[in-house]
């Protein structure tokens, strides 16, 4: 491979990878061929195709950091916006911690069920301005709303109403290990499952083997997730006598393989969470097959993929070099709602199989009136949602070669 004559020379042998190891790759050698033969035939010195090559790919690069970092500048108002609209609903709508510690003095119990007339007059609008001072209701809401933000560190240094003796972040601090393992799995076998057999029924279209499959996965999308959850729980659990008692009726480990820890910790907890994560991930098992099957069918009938077989390209090199990635793009969108999910938990399956985890903790929170845990809740999934759907948009980004940035 011969290296550039002329001025050019300086700056190829200044390159930090050496005379030859550049053009190595037959990439790189198919690239040098047609730099040289531009240059030749256009008459463009080597300098000029240098610095254009790289000055295009610096601006590209330079466009893609332009536009993630205004797109994290979005990210503060956005997020900003959603905290204050949820921190005025936990203020304004009746039914908050003060009236239900009020319940509580008249005899009243969470059901609402009446107590004694003497204890409802022991609760005076003194108490109910005490409680208010207690819980911090009888300031401004800005200044309540600063307090949360600034003093409370965004509501995870506040003390759960619910568990005085705890903060907001020392509840979800145990149960978000539970909520991650759980939803890693799901995310996995969701992905790993859905889009092999969406691009299998693309490919098979119209066959015995789309045709039962699509029943199959339509089935399972009909059935509730808590009502899987429960014939699975009935079937495979033991719970109904003479049938099978395979899986364990809920829980998330084992308290002799907690001890043990290692290998034995990962597949007590495989084995815990196996009818729970068939559960949860059935529902989505129909969207992403259809939409991967529909995005590939898309786009094995678009005029470039048609192109490339006029070409003389193989029908596998048109469809996984081309028309893949491309289907892709409707997959790679929906990353953010995913990430989101991994860290929120499931209230229905982890209420179901009594699974401690970030799902249970909020209906708790809900159920209970604790706003505080709440509120650090919200904080928490809703950046996790901002940040999935910019990495969304980077997904989106890097697959589509459409998207620009000037």
């Amino acid at each position: 491979m011969p290296s550039p004559a002329g001025g050019g020379h300086a700056v190829w042998t200044a390159l930090p990878f050496g005379d030859q190891s550049w053009v190595a790759g037959s990439g790189c050698r198919r690239l040098w061929r047609l730099v040289t033969l531009v240059g030749g035939r256009k008459g463009v010195g080597y300098d000029t195709l240098w610095e254009a090559f790289t000055r295009k790919g610096l601006s590209t690069i330079m466009n893609r950091i332009q536009y993630l970092l205004r797109r994290l500048l979005l990210l503060v108002p956005t997020f900003f916006g959603i905290t204050v609209v949820c921190f005025l609903l936990t203020r304004l709508l009746p039914g908050g911690p003060v009236e239900m510690k009020m319940a509580q003095m008249r005899g009243m119990g969470s059901g609402g069920e009446a107590g004694g007339g003497a204890n409802a007059a022991l609760v005076s609008e003194d108490m109910k301005k005490e409680l208010n001072k207690q819980f911090g209701f009888d300031q401004p809401l800005w200044k309540q709303y600063a307090n949360w933000a600034f003093r409370d560190k965004l509501g995870m240094t506040m003390r759960s109403y619910e568990y005085p003796d705890r903060t907001a972040w020392e509840l979800i601090r145990r149960r978000l290990p539970v909520s991650v393992w759980f939803g890693v799995v799901s995310f996995l076998m969701s992905y790993l499952i859905c889009i092999p057999l969406g691009i299998a029924k693309a490919l098979r279209h119209g066959s015995p083997f789309d045709f039962a499959s699509s029943a199959l996965v339509f089935s399972a999308y009909a059935v509730p997730p808590f009502a899987v959850g429960m014939i699975l729980k009935m079937f495979l659990s033991g719970t109904v006598d003479g049938l099978w008692d395979i899986f364990p009726i809920g829980g998330f480990e084992s308290d002799a393989a907690a001890a043990a820890g290692g290998w034995t910790l990962f597949l007590d907890r495989a084995y815990h969470m196996a009818l729970p994560v068939t559960a949860y991930v059935m529902t989505s098992f129909a969207l992403l097959t259809i939409m991967m099957k529909n995005s590939l069918m898309e786009q094995m009938s678009a005029d470039y993929v048609r192109t490339v077989l006029a070409k003389g390209a193989t029908r596998r090199r048109a469809i996984w070099g081309h028309a893949l990635r491309n289907a892709l793009i409707p997959i790679a969108t929906g990353f953010g709602s995913v990430l989101g999910a991994l860290f929120a938990g499931s209230m229905i399956i982890e209420t179901l199989f009594e699974i401690p985890g970030m799902g249970q903790l909020s209906l708790n929170a809900l159920v209970g009136h604790d706003y505080a845990v709440f509120m650090a809740m919200l904080v928490m999934t809703a950046s996790i949602q901002l940040l999935g759907n910019l990495i969304s948009d980077f997904c989106y980004m890097l697959i589509d070669p459409r998207i620009h940035f000037d």
